[in-house]
């Protein structure tokens, strides 16, 4: 009875360690499951795929009138009248300012009366030419006679035009800088006047930039203090880039007129360039940079493929990859720093440009 209770015993103790070991062996096995589960990475992917992007350049303008020109006199003389309305708009050839002239009036009306003398002197040798009572050689200097005068009295009529100051255009007048009995020169501003129906704009695009912009190209600027977005197109560039400030120089006509639009107002220039309908877009933070290259995280049967790429256009949310990527590709957005080469990872979510 003894000896088989010990074997009871006994053989109850190796039915106890036994269990204890398979339970020991199922948990390291479960321990090793949920070691392999935890090697494969949970991350987000975004699908490369083509768009239609533009970069936007912003750069510093003028708003200037279409014509702009300072009045000065051709000849020095004394202002005797002067009618310069400040600030309003004159018609083409509109008086201005008037110099005293009446010594070139006078001279002018004694010419003309020698001229009268010279073609009745020419009329009656005319006829004793006729009748052979004078040479043809003095009737030929009493004609010519008359044709010089001619010439003296529209040489003292373009002088007494120059006493003239008159608008060379429809424009607005500015401030008046000389008074009623002043002694002025050519060098003496009267005013100046502004052609305000057409502006221009005025600005310069780094010249890296020069090539995309050309003659007929559509802009869009503000101006300081105001509220629209306004248009305008360009009439003109400038022949080279300034060695100086390695800008090209840009004109272009303002297409409407408003309210806001003042020569003179400092403008943003907002330039569409660069438009590319078949661009490769990711989100910024895809982008790794290195010591010499920029990578990017491609998705590739359950693994991962470093890839070096190339970038374009920047903006707030996406940057272009203009060599490395192809339509298709699968880019690893999230988990970034703790990828390595041999990991394994799995896509929960996949993120595409809407």
């Amino acid at each position: 009875m003894v000896f088989r209770t010990m074997r009871v015993g006994i053989k109850f103790v190796v039915f106890v360690v036994l269990g204890l070991l398979w339970i020991g062996c199922e948990s390291k096995k479960d321990e090793g499951m949920k070691a392999n589960a935890s090697d494969v990475l949970l991350v987000e992917a975004f699908l490369v795929q083509p768009t239609s992007v533009h970069e936007n350049v912003e750069v510093p303008g003028s708003l200037l009138p279409a014509e702009e020109t300072i009045i000065r006199p051709e000849v020095s003389g004394k202002i005797i009248s002067l009618n310069v309305p400040e600030g309003s708009l004159v018609p083409k050839n509109f008086l201005l300012a008037k110099l005293f002239d009446q010594d070139l009036q006078a001279q002018l009306a004694k010419l003309e009366v020698q001229l009268k003398i010279a073609e009745k002197t020419v009329e009656r040798e005319k006829e004793l030419l006729e009748i052979s009572g004078i040479s043809q050689q003095d009737f030929d200097l009493s004609a010519l006679t008359v044709d010089n005068l001619k010439a003296d009295i529209q040489s003292v009529q373009i002088a007494i035009s120059k006493t003239e100051v008159r608008a060379p255009f429809e424009g607005q007048l500015g401030l008046r800088d000389v008074s009623l009995g002043s002694y002025i020169s050519p060098a003496s501003v009267i005013t100046t006047i502004r052609e305000v129906k057409n502006l221009k704009l005025e600005f310069s695009v780094p010249e890296r930039y020069a090539q995309n912009v050309s003659k007929g190209a559509l802009v869009n600027f503000t101006v300081d203090g105001g509220e629209q977005t306004h248009k305008a197109v360009v009439i003109a560039t400038e022949g080279n880039v300034s060695q100086t400030t390695r800008t090209l120089k840009i004109k272009a006509s303002v297409t409407a007129n408003h309210k806001e639009l003042i020569p003179g107002l400092y403008a943003k220039v907002i330039l569409t360039l660069g438009e590319d309908s078949d661009a490769l877009m990711v989100p910024t933070q895809v982008v790794i940079p290195q010591a010499r290259n920029k990578q990017v995280i491609l998705f590739r049967n359950d693994s991962v493929l470093f890839k070096v790429v190339e970038t374009g256009i920047r903006d707030s949310s996406y940057i272009q990859i203009t060599r490395g990527l192809h339509k298709g590709d699968t880019v690893i957005t999230t988990g970034l720093m703790a990828i390595r080469p041999n990991s394994k990872i799995k896509i929960s979510k996949v993120n595409r440009i809407e």
